[in-house]
């Protein structure tokens, strides 16, 4: 892999982004990936504030190398979040679920990088707009909240590469060399991985939520919940009721009730498999065991040059 626009962006050997999966992505995960050569990111999203000053702290004990943190800007103290994060020196931010218009700025202004997570070319117009330094294509295969468009990463790649001059990383359903290659070839620079870090010895994810995604076939995972914000969701006792409920026109009030409180931290960070939201994207199927960061990162940029040497035959 040679260096391009994300490697110099964001000071990384290689252009692979660790998802800030909730629940997943806490500073042992992220500064593995950090240590590999790629972009470790923390999970705001699951952490309260004082929880996520303490993985920062441990970060910087952890890896010299570049790092950031994911943060979902509906995140309910997202202003308390926001100053946390310009207090602490963090230097990369990846913001999603919302516009990055009202904080690029703030951020720019501390020295901080900043990348958005779009669902489409128009989103990824606006954040051009809105000043941000990188844009995230997220096909909807991926987990966890999704894009209510409901475009495919092969799609969306090329259209949000004609959409903006800004730098592109791609995310949604990408496990392996072969699609780091192929998302390049569609206009890619770099990659966003979520499900394979997540299955992960690293990631804080329960063992009874990675044994469950790394036991997956294709077609056990579904969209679901678009009247809340729509999330990919692994088939159990919990999604059932959801899917009964969706289909009978339930309210989104209805839905959170189903849910009930802390959904998300119930199945994948106390492994309630049953009756926890179990958010993993389709690529889950492909992935049959739990491995450390360092090995799977090996195997991405090796299979990533040996696909690309075929090619080039």
């Amino acid at each position: 892999m040679e260096n391009n626009r994300i490697t110099e962006l964001f000071g990384i050997k290689y252009p692979i982004v660790q998802g800030g999966m909730v629940w997943c992505s806490g500073w042992r995960l992220a500064s593995a990936v950090s240590n590999a050569g790629g972009l470790g990111l923390l999970g705001a999203g699951s952490m309260h504030p004082e929880t996520l000053s303490e993985h920062i702290a441990r970060m910087k004990e952890a890896t010299d190398k570049p790092w950031g943190v994911n943060i979902p800007l509906m995140y309910p103290e997202i202003d308390r979040l926001v100053k946390l994060i310009v207090d602490s020196g963090v230097k990369i931010v990846f913001t999603s679920a919302g516009s990055p218009k009202k904080f690029t700025p703030l951020f720019h202004e501390a020295g901080i990088k900043v990348a958005h997570v779009v669902s489409s070319s128009k989103f990824a117009r606006k954040c051009e707009e809105a000043g941000v330094d990188a844009v995230v294509a997220e096909g909807f295969e991926a987990g966890g909240h999704n894009g209510r468009e409901e475009t495919t990463t092969m799609t969306l790649i090329p259209q949000v590469r004609r959409a903006t001059s800004l730098p592109l990383i791609a995310a949604g359903g990408i496990a392996s060399g072969e699609a780091i290659l192929a998302s390049m070839v569609l206009g890619a620079e770099g990659v966003q991985i979520g499900t394979l870090f997540a299955l992960t010895q690293e990631s804080s994810a329960s063992e009874e939520f990675k044994r469950r995604c790394v036991s997956l076939e294709e077609g056990d995972t579904m969209l679901c919940l678009k009247k809340i914000a729509p999330t990919r969701l692994i088939k159990n006792r919990l999604y059932d009721s959801v899917k009964e409920a969706e289909d009978k026109g339930a309210s989104a009030d209805d839905l959170r009730a189903i849910l009930g409180k802390a959904a998300s931290k119930r199945g994948i960070f106390e492994g309630d498999i049953d009756n926890g939201e179990l958010e993993i994207g389709q690529i889950a199927s492909a992935v049959k065991s739990v491995r450390p960061v360092a090995e799977v990162m090996k195997e991405l940029v090796d299979g990533f040059d040996k696909a690309r040497n075929s090619l080039i035959g």
